[in-house]
């Protein structure tokens, strides 16, 4: 019998960009779907992976900036698809790239990425995808070996094959992600990614002219030696999935491992960051 889900209503006060900030962190505990209404996010979990003290983790719900209040009821299964159709929007970044759903019109823009992302992040609403996409738009990757850690919907690693690169490899160690990013591998005509299941234990031997890793702060820190065991030199790390505040610790770690820092973009007080080595 499947498991039933907790539905968590956060009510926030202003919920603009407290809201992107509660997904990100809500998702890197477990939760796996969200809706964002007037007044908040409502978010879901499996009861049986939830625990109250992981509500503890959740930096925002102290700030002082905003004002969150939340409760919470068991309610069964919920089909994800219809919730997702119900509110996602396509969404265009720098009036070349769009994002969009299968029964969105087609727009008039030179990237055209069409996603179902189910339980799945990555729909390029959130403030690092969307940095993420400017990043790879802005710099050249035609012909170059790409790497994207914690693809999630595959959005990034799509776009990249779009612009030239080639081979393109896409990893995540949720088995969602995996299977969404198979999906909209197959949508979007780009055999050339190979996607794997797993972490950074999964990198081998072959190098990377340029690796995208939209994770977190924390796995971005444990996992920095790896990436850079793999990349070429004079090759490229993009990384986001952190707060502006984060980037001096992001920065001292890269630096010690000899990469040079390039630029940051920052939207909605969340960072993407380019070094090179």
């Amino acid at each position: 019998m499947a498991s039933n889900y907790l539905e968590f209503q956060f009510k926030i006060n202003p919920p603009v960009p407290a809201s992107e900030i509660l997904i990100a962190e809500l998702g890197a505990l477990g939760f796996e779907s969200f809706v964002e209404n007037e007044d908040g996010v409502t978010a879901y979990i499996l009861k049986d992976e939830f625990q109250e003290e992981m509500l503890a983790e959740v930096q925002i719900l102290d700030s002082d900036e905003f004002e969150i209040s939340y409760s919470s009821s068991e309610i069964q299964q919920v089909n994800w698809n219809e919730e997702w159709e119900k509110n996602f929007q396509p969404i265009v970044v720098d009036n070349i790239c769009s994002v969009r759903a299968p029964f969105h019109p087609k727009p008039e823009t030179e990237f055209d990425i069409v996603i179902e992302p189910k339980m799945s992040f990555g729909t390029g609403h959130h403030a690092t995808t969307h940095m993420m996409i400017q990043f790879i738009l802005k710099n050249s990757w035609k012909g170059k070996a790409v790497l994207d850690m914690g693809c999630g919907t595959g959005v990034l690693a799509i776009l990249s094959a779009q612009k030239g690169a080639n081979p393109v490899e896409a990893i995540d160690i949720d088995n969602w992600c995996y299977l969404n990013t198979l999906e909209n591998i197959e949508r979007n005509n780009v055999p050339e990614i190979n996607v794997k299941e797993g972490g950074a234990d999964l990198l081998g031997d072959k190098k990377y002219d340029a690796i995208i890793a939209n994770i977190n702060r924390n796995i971005l820190l444990n996992d920095m030696a790896k990436y850079l065991s793999v990349l070429k030199s004079g090759g490229d790390l993009y990384l986001s999935g952190f707060y502006k505040e984060d980037i001096p610790i992001i920065r001292e770690a890269c630096e010690k491992l000899g990469l040079k820092f390039q630029e940051n973009l920052e939207k909605d007080k969340w960072v993407a960051v380019k070094f090179s080595f």
